[in-house]
């Protein structure tokens, strides 16, 4: 199989955000017992239990039954859980003394990250971190990381920290892995304040939770937020219409505050401007076999990445760096094989990693090097259940995808902002936009505006 060949894992629900926190490839089943309610019409909250009160977007996250909610007398819908999943497995390194920069970090050296480290490291600024947790033992993270502000939205009783997956921890080293302490690897943006904002407990996050989470990130300032989180395909009938609804007026409350949302396109490669007929290969009936389902009616939108006052980011990767002979088989701009796209549907793109499947599923010395290397960690999986136990241990590792390409583009965010303290949301994400261009010879389907460009972005 080869590197651009389709790899579109999904499963359509009834109801039904399909999606994941790594991109979008897996379901997001109704829960049967919390709700999110549109609080304009609520008189009173008898019989259920208030789990988020979202006062600035008029949201209840509520837990109870059906019949509960609908005496209410607000428009409601089922909240959704998530699932994690990856388009490429990925792969661990242990931690060493020596800096990882010159001989992993491609997508650090493509942004020529020195250089704009010279302007600035993003000083003055927040991001939140819109995920499953930060490892804040991480000696690359322990600097930016403020626990202070960092929050548990879930209901599991721990704090930040991670439970189980290192997604999140991974998204943080992108964004602002400490580049002075001469060892592991560099952030794009070092200087920043990381808000861990853990809406995963273990391999489940919910839809109200994560709503939750950018409301509060608003609220105490970030300047940005990272959301390597998906869902596609989603009906707009029915309660996708609520979902959207939701989703739009939550994130405007966070343009209007001052903060950029960055989300993933997802994992699907799939045309999101173009999905009517558009033939997928999905496990309908979660047998864990796959079959062919076209989408019809042209109803379908990817979320939250197609929602508004966002921006949606497709991923790139090199095939064959410092692996591959005679050499670069498709360079650091080239589309990912797994990457959602859509001229309308896509802002920019940005480094997430690629993979020649073939070469990686062979253990082919060094193909792993085409996906993304940054801050991760290991524990024991003492009950077989594939999910990592503290105590956890620092490491570091490679992952690929959309998940991978949005911190890049969160980073430099914080970046302009650092250097153009006055910008509001809009500006900063008109900077980003207007500074990135379409690489020659590549269809703009899968580039928005084009490719990041995080040194011009900090010049402008």
């Amino acid at each position: 199989m080869g590197h651009k060949t389709r790899r579109a894992f999904l499963k359509v629900s009834g109801a039904a955000l399909g999606g994941i926190a790594v991109g979008t490839n897996v379901v997001a089943a109704e829960s049967r017992e919390r709700f999110i309610v549109d609080a304009k019409s609520v008189k009173h909250t008898d019989g259920v239990e208030v789990v988020h009160r979202l006062d600035p977007v008029n949201l209840l996250v509520v837990r109870g039954s059906e019949k509960e909610v609908k005496k209410l007398g607000g428009k409601y819908a089922p909240d959704l859980v998530y699932t994690l999943d990856t388009p490429v497995e990925p792969t661990q390194e242990s931690a060493t003394d020596e800096p990882y920069y010159e001989p992993f970090q491609w997508d650090k050296q493509d942004q020529q990250i020195p250089e704009v480290h010279e302007i600035t490291r993003g000083e003055g600024t927040r991001v939140s971190i819109i995920d499953s947790g930060i490892l804040e033992t991480h000696e690359d993270l322990t600097g930016p990381l403020n626990t202070e502000l960092s929050r548990n939205f879930t209901n599991d009783g721990e704090d930040f920290s991670p439970v189980g997956s290192d997604h999140g921890t991974h998204v943080a080293g992108i964004v602002a892995a400490d580049d002075t302490n001469e060892t592991g690897t560099v952030g794009s943006a070092p200087g920043t304040e990381l808000v861990a904002c853990r809406v995963f407990s273990g391999p489940s996050a919910t839809f109200a939770d994560i709503l939750a989470a950018v409301v509060y990130s608003a609220e105490i300032g970030c300047d940005a937020a990272n959301m390597s989180i998906g869902a596609y395909p989603v009906d707009r009938r029915k309660n996708g219409s609520f979902y959207g609804g939701v989703l739009n007026k939550t994130m405007a409350y966070a343009r209007n505050q001052g903060m950029v949302v960055v989300v993933s396109a997802g994992n699907d490669s799939a045309d999101l401007q173009h999905d009517n007929g558009e033939v997928l290969e999905v496990d309908t009936d979660g047998d864990g076999e796959l079959e062919e389902v076209v989408l019809k009616g042209g109803h379908w939108i990817s979320l939250p990445n197609e929602a508004a006052n966002v921006m949606s980011i497709a991923a790139t990767g090199p095939i064959g760096y410092k692996w591959g002979e005679p050499g670069l088989e498709a360079p650091p701009e080239s589309p990912a094989f797994y990457t959602n796209y859509g001229t309308n549907a896509v802002d920019l793109a940005a480094p997430g990693g690629d993979a020649d499947l073939e070469a990686l599923d062979s253990e082919v010395p060094g193909s792993q090097q085409d996906l993304v290397f940054n801050t991760t960690f290991t524990g024991e999986d003492t009950d077989g259940d594939d999910i990592p136990e503290p105590p956890f241990v620092p490491s570091y590792g490679w992952k690929a995808g959309t998940s991978m390409a949005a911190p890049q583009v969160t980073a430099a965010a914080a970046l302009v902002k650092s250097v153009n303290p006055d910008y509001n949301a809009n500006q900063v994400m008109s900077t980003l936009r207007n500074t990135a261009e379409v690489p020659n010879g590549y269809d703009k389907a899968y580039y928005g505006a084009g490719y990041l460009d995080t040194l011009g972005a900090v010049q402008d």
